[in-house]
């Protein structure tokens, strides 16, 4: 007798991924500075661990937030009766005027546009569900988070359709990459919805650039379909650079108030800026109000708790606090990426420049045996088991070129990095010097080879001139 549904046995929940699988052996051999000095390190979890520091002290300084008071009186009553999911006002206030300072409050947020839910999962599915029917398309360039496959598609029905990016172009999108991802939808007999971006990139850890959001916006205004914009990592831009949101595309083209402003979606989250994925707070912002209805009907599933709202609001209300944290936080991103990019080249590893997020987009391609993604996952598995580092193969975000690696820096103590490149840079010189050696060894055999038949032909030659004697 069948005991479960089709929808939860079958693979498309992505389980399967090498992503996934890279976690799941570092769960059974973590790495511990004590316990476990040889286990594995991860090096595949996006986390920001890098500024807890500086909220502890927060907290330690406003134990009302934490204590769930109000002027020194409890308000636990309050909070654990509190089941509006429109979500505290308070808190939906302090969240767009956080997103606003982030993007230099270059542009606005309307609280009254946001749609709480439980993390970003939550909330790029459910935008899936309000714009897609089941087997509708959206178009995501490659590489991208191999978690869309599940959050996107597993549940809703939706398909995804790559927009095939390049290393040649530091793997930027183009219109001929737009175009061509469409025309293959359409060849797919699938109807295309939208384009989902994320922006900052993961796993790149680029920005996209002005030119690419433009065509982005035109791109959705021509075809009439919607643009969902993820920004959960807009505020770890690094560098001299600061964050370009799709929002201020919007506004420099004066399509704020337009029809197409309508169509286009953001997608927040406090997970990796704030370093909060257990605080599980996701957000939607769109100037569709039938999105937003529907988008909040459907945040029953999956709403964000009343304590945790209440507590962040007083948080992100504390404007000294956020732009002190802001700068921190980049500065201490800036140094730690850093680390990783010299290690990396320490090690004779390059990676793609980058200026945001907790991750490096490293290339590898120089270490493959062959030039295919069977021998990507080959030397995956020898970084997972003999290196002792979990970092996320191209392949599982989709990649069209084998040698890629997703690598974490942000999820671990300096100490801890150092030892991980010290690793990867022994795996490197141990297999620089194997192939030197089979190199050196093939030559040989070539060169003995060569002599052996010259001097089978001088001999034969030579018989051939010779007189027989006899």
């Amino acid at each position: 007798m069948k005991h479960l549904s089709t929808k939860v046995t079958s693979n498309a929940h992505g389980q399967d991924s090498s992503y996934f699988l890279g976690w799941e052996e570092y769960e059974k051999n973590p790495y511990d500075e004590i316990k476990n000095p040889n286990g594995i390190i991860q090096m595949g979890l996006a986390e920001n661990q890098l500024c807890f520091d500086l909220i502890e002290t927060w907290l330690a300084k406003n134990p009302d937030a934490a204590g769930l008071k109000k002027d020194g009186h409890s308000i636990f009553k309050e909070l654990a009766l509190f089941q509006d999911y429109h979500g505290l006002p308070e808190f939906k206030k302090a969240l767009a005027e956080f997103m606003e300072e982030i993007r230099g409050n270059r542009v606005t947020f309307d609280p009254r546009k946001i749609v709480l839910a439980a993390g970003s999962t939550s909330a790029n599915e459910t935008l899936m569900f309000c714009l897609a029917e089941p087997g509708d398309a959206f178009l995501l360039p490659t590489p991208y988070y191999p978690g869309f496959d599940r959050d996107l598609k597993w549940r809703t029905g939706a398909e995804i359709v790559p927009i095939h990016c390049s290393s040649s172009n530091g793997f930027q999108i183009t219109e001929s990459a737009l175009q061509q991802a469409y025309q293959q939808a359409q060849k797919l007999d699938l109807k295309v919805k939208g384009v989902l971006v994320t922006n900052p990139s993961n796993p790149l850890g680029t920005m996209l650039t002005r030119k690419e959001l433009n065509l982005l916006v035109d791109f959705i205004t021509s075809k009439n379909i919607h643009l969902i914009s993820d920004e959960i990592y807009s505020g770890t831009v690094f560098g001299f650079e600061h964050f370009v949101s799709v929002m201020d595309v919007l506004k420099d083209k004066k399509l704020e108030n337009s029809e197409v402003s309508k169509r286009v979606h953001v997608v927040y989250s406090l997970s990796k800026d704030l370093g909060l994925p257990g605080f599980r707070v996701g957000a939607i912002y769109s100037n569709d109000e039938m999105v937003v209805s529907a988008a909040t009907k459907m945040s029953s599933f999956g709403l964000v708790s009343s304590q945790t709202q209440y507590l962040l609001s007083a948080l992100l209300s504390d404007k000294k606090f956020t732009s002190t944290y802001l700068d921190e936080n980049q500065k201490r991103l800036k140094i730690r990426q850093k680390q990783l990019v010299s290690g990396l080249e320490a090690a004779g590893v390059t990676c793609l420049k980058s200026n945001a997020g907790l991750f490096c987009w490293v290339d590898m391609r120089h270490l493959l045996d062959t030039n295919t993604f069977e021998a990507e996952l080959e030397l995956w598995k020898k970084i997972v088991y003999e290196v002792k580092l979990n970092i996320s193969p191209g392949s599982s975000c989709h990649c069209t070129e084998p040698g890629w690696f997703r690598v974490c820096f942000a999820n671990m103590s300096e100490d801890t990095l150092d030892l991980a490149m010290e690793r990867l840079k022994e795996y490197v010189e141990s297999t620089d010097s194997r192939r030197v050696i089979s190199k050196s060894s093939h030559e040989r055999i070539k060169s003995l080879r060569k002599r052996t038949v010259s001097n089978w032909v001088f001999r034969v030659s030579w018989t051939d001139r010779v007189p027989d004697e006899r």
